[in-house]
């Protein structure tokens, strides 16, 4: 489970940047989320979505300990993001769009390299190996280094090296964003697998299509606020506007946060 509670982040600027803001900027630090709170239950798929820039890539990497929060509290599994971050990180698995693989290695080094770091032994390493590799078809290439695979194959790598440890918390910032449909579809393949496994879920995407196909419950947040917190289907119960894509929009360009 993922609390979060009044959570903030701010972000000090120099003087050049307050100066390149304008006039009429008088403030000596930048929002970056401001008293947001949600849950995110196991089992559950709940998304987060948001404009670029509106913090949603910040509130996920203070939950995977990666930013520290300038206010507020973050728990995973019990476990305080700050105080325990040891055991946060023990428990999760955080995604991204963007790999950062060593081309060097070849896909089973890499992953291998991550099991190692995470201090499974080997009978672990080759249960949740072989389950990730056959769920990922990535068999065939695991012998090949990195830097000859194509963008999908390293995705998968990417996706494999994330849950070789079997977290029991995973984080999903943006997983699809410059993939090919293939490639995405992987990516969705898994995180229907982590709900089916009783893991606890938060997922961040731009395609409204994903959030329809995937997500339980939903956070909408603009400007470091929150728009909206609920189920999926209390949204669509409550939409004045025709499509998703719309509601959103009408959301974001007028109401009140929450």
């Amino acid at each position: 489970m993922i609390e979060v509670n009044n959570l903030s982040k701010y972000y000090k600027i120099s003087k050049e940047q307050k100066k390149d803001r304008g006039e009429k900027f008088s403030e000596d630090f930048v929002i970056g989320v401001k008293n947001i709170s949600f849950n995110c239950i196991p089992g559950r798929i709940f998304g987060l979505i948001g404009p670029n820039g509106a913090g949603k890539t910040t509130a996920l990497r203070m939950i995977g300990t990666m930013l520290k929060p300038s206010g507020g509290n973050i728990t995973v599994n019990g476990f305080d993001t700050i105080k325990e971050s040891y055991f946060v990180k023990q428990r999760l698995g955080f995604l991204s769009g963007n790999t950062g693989l060593y081309d060097r290695l070849t896909a089973e080094e890499m992953v291998r390299y991550y099991a190692d770091l995470h201090q499974m032994s080997n009978s672990e390493y080759m249960r949740q190996r072989n389950y990730l590799f056959n769920l990922l078809d990535m068999n065939q290439f695991s012998s090949t280094r990195i830097a000859k695979l194509s963008t999908g194959m390293k995705q998968k790598v990417n996706i494999a090296r994330t849950m070789i440890h079997n977290p029991k918390v995973v984080v999903f910032d943006e997983p699809t964003s410059g993939l090919d449909i293939m490639a995405s579809q992987n990516i969705i393949k898994l995180i229907q697998e982590c709900k089916n496994n009783n893991k606890t879920i938060i997922f961040s995407s731009h395609r409204f299509d994903e959030i329809k196909l995937l997500c339980d419950d939903l956070a909408i947040i603009h400007n470091g606020k929150l728009f909206f917190n609920g189920t999926f289907k209390n949204f669509i119960n409550q939409m004045k506007a025709k499509t998703l894509e719309d509601e959103f929009i009408r959301l974001i360009g007028g109401a009140k946060s929450v």
